[in-house]
């Protein structure tokens, strides 16, 4: 049973950085994606970031250019840097693990339904 625990999350203030961790527990390294999702109050979960076991990345058009997506294999660990933040409310970031391998985000972010494992989630809040 693999299990995906974030953290990092906070507080901080628009122009600001942090990063996101994603340790995953019982999993063994496989060539599924993983990703990064968030969801605001009300509103629908949307894709961030994903890297694929070659390290390809893709990314939201909203983050380009501003968050990098990377995983340490060693540690089953998956981050999410997040630089130049926007202010924006209050949002949980979850990470994912695809459900079967053969991933790749060359031709874009995967589907959400190509995630069967989920994190609980870790708060962001960007104040203006």
């Amino acid at each position: 049973q693999v299990q995906l625990v974030e953290s990092g999350g906070g507080s901080v203030q628009a122009g600001g950085s942090l990063r996101l961790s994603c340790a995953a527990y019982g999993y063994t390294y496989s060539s599924s994606c993983m990703g990064w999702f968030r969801q605001a109050l009300g509103k629908e979960r949307e894709g961030v970031a994903a890297i694929d076991s070659d390290g390809n990345t893709g990314y939201a058009d909203s983050v380009k250019g501003r968050f990098t997506i990377s995983q340490e294999n060693a540690k089953n660990t998956l981050y999410l840097q997040m630089n130049r933040l926007k202010p924006e409310v209050t949002t949980l970031n979850c990470c994912a693990l695809g459900r079967v391998g053969g991933c790749t985000v060359v031709a874009g972010l995967p589907p959400q339904a190509y995630f069967g494992n989920w994190g609980r989630g870790t708060k962001v809040t960007v104040s203006s």
